[in-house]
């Protein structure tokens, strides 16, 4: 049974490079509040006992609409103009320089084909042929046509090692102008994480592959991503049998300059596969603060076995109770690792010290956090003994406690949820090509619709929409804001999007559309 969510406009003066503005309409909240009055009443309702399901069985019919021309995903006019009044589609022609003849589409058009194909619900570049045979998709971006899956792979293959900087560049130059739009409090402190995954490949042809060191043929993909947005600012691809730190000086360099631009402080971190020793003088006499983790090497678990003032260590509550605590249900895991004589392990307790340490590759020292944890080891219910591990952390900052550089090296962790995004999220690991750099650039090109996701949030006048925007995962972002559908009417000078669903976010996002519509890069 449909809801009955009352219709929702917005206009837009739009083609794909011209300057368009969006206007709400005056009575868009009184809608908004009808529909959602509807639907609150509808599901407050207490049903009465029925002797038959909720999901009828009534006949159902299809057919065609000659006149009503409507899209599934009426959110991507946003994005649109987002993409065009910030900048980035005169960056990107400007600084991208791929095709000698615009015959008829710019270096633009074929990057926004590919980014709008994911944030349409595409996953792959054959996707593509759905949104090219959908008329009412082109008028909505008013183009005559889109490329398809073979133009799009055949622009992929154009692509050089410095043409991909280029682009990353590009999009680059427009955060920075809208990381400078953000408050004082957001600007104070820029985190680089950086860090590499595996991504396996089950084709003979692929060039570039390697071997991993897990005995899989992949590539291994690096990713510089930005803690405070989850924007992917550097991404490299590279043959599986790479190591992890491989070029990974040169891009945390190139975040560094790109963080300065725009934030008081900046800070690099990583697990101990970039741990670069080689650079920390030099990161430090540039203004950075780094905080890596370390392998536990023999000299400095013998340092850490001479430690005698260590200190319990106190983790914080991942998540206060803000109700009544609930019990909490029956270990069933616990009981049957007993039940089963099997070998667990138990942390007992933690405690943290820390020293001075002055690597090989360095001139000065640097402080060395460093964790005991005590491990008992039972089997069953037999006690069997301790096991004692220690971590160790890196630092050149002088005022965080050593409690919180643990807990700011553990947070860190939060960069492998964005490589999941990238990875399951928008589908930008997919290697839709048989050579290296094409799928190099095809994952530049897919993360700058996480990118677009991350800018929304930013540019959000409600602020705790926005912040729920960055966080959020893709596909969910794309339920809520993307996949709305909308009537396209186009006029003698304007196109207009009626949203035809219930959006629980309508004053927020036309509150980003009104933003956005002022917005002057």
């Amino acid at each position: 049974m449909p809801i009955n969510a009352g219709i929702i406009e917005f206009q837009s003066k739009t083609n794909l490079h011209s300057k368009g503005a969006f206007q709400v309409n005056t009575d868009d909240k009184r809608k908004h509040s009808k529909s959602k009055r509807k639907l609150t009443n509808r599901l407050r309702n207490i049903p009465e006992s029925k002797t038959e399901p909720m999901f009828t069985n009534r006949k159902i019919n299809y057919e065609i609409s000659d006149r009503i021309n409507a899209i599934h995903c009426g959110g991507i006019g946003a994005v649109h103009m987002l993409a065009k009044n910030t900048g980035l589609v005169q960056k990107i022609d400007e600084n991208l320089n791929l095709l000698k003849i615009h015959l008829p589409y710019h270096e633009s058009d074929h990057v926004l084909n590919m980014c709008y194909n994911i944030i349409a619900g595409g996953r792959c570049i054959e996707d593509l042929e759905v949104l090219r045979l959908d008329p009412d998709y082109m008028n909505a971006l008013e183009t005559e046509r889109i490329p398809d899956p073979t133009t799009a792979g055949d622009f992929l293959r154009r692509f050089t090692a410095e043409d991909i900087e280029s682009l990353m560049d590009s999009v680059n130059d427009v955060r920075v102008q809208i990381w400078n739009k953000q408050s004082s409090d957001f600007r104070k402190r820029g985190i680089l994480n950086i860090d590499a995954t595996i991504e396996e490949t089950t084709g003979d042809c692929k060039q570039g592959m390697g071997m991993s060191y897990d005995g899989r043929w992949s590539y291994a993909p690096l990713i510089v991503s930005l803690h405070n947005t989850r924007e992917h600012l550097f991404v490299e691809n590279r043959p599986g049998n790479a190591h992890s730190s491989r070029n990974a000086a040169k891009w945390i360099d190139k975040g560094g300059r790109l963080l300065k631009r725009a934030f008081k402080e900046v800070w690099f971190r990583g697990d101990s596969a970039y741990n670069l020793t080689k650079e920390f003088d030099r990161w430090t006499d540039e203004g950075y603060h780094f905080a890596f983790g370390c392998d536990a090497r023999k000299n400095l678990c013998g340092i850490a076995d001479e430690i005698t003032d260590w200190r319990p260590l106190c983790r914080r509550v991942k998540h206060p109770v803000k109700t009544t605590p609930r019990r909490r249900p029956e270990n069933v895991k616990a009981r049957i690792v007993k039940e089963k004589e099997y070998k667990s392990l138990h942390l007992e307790k933690e405690e943290i010290a820390e020293f001075d340490y002055r690597p090989t590759h360095c001139d000065r020292s640097y402080r060395m956090v460093v964790i005991k944890k005590t491990i008992t080891v039972s089997k069953g219910q037999a006690y069997l003994f301790d096991d004692i591990r220690y971590f160790f952390y890196i630092t050149n900052d002088r005022e965080l406690s050593s409690e919180e550089v643990v807990y700011f090296c553990n947070d860190r962790c939060d960069h492998e949820n964005d490589i999941e995004q990238l990875r399951n999220g928008i589908h930008a690991l997919k290697m839709p090509t048989g050579e290296l750099l094409p799928n190099w650039a095809y994952m530049v090109i897919a993360s700058l619709a996480w990118t677009l996701k991350a800018w929304m949030g930013l540019l959000m006048p409600h602020r705790a929409t926005g912040y729920a925007i960055i966080r959020m995962e893709f596909r969910r972002f794309l339920n809520m804001f993307i996949n709305v559908p909308a009537q396209i009417i186009r006029h003698s000078r304007q196109l207009t999007y009626r949203l035809l669903g219930y959006m629980k976010h309508a004053p927020a996002f036309f509150g980003f559309v009104r933003r956005c519509q002022r917005l002057r890069l």
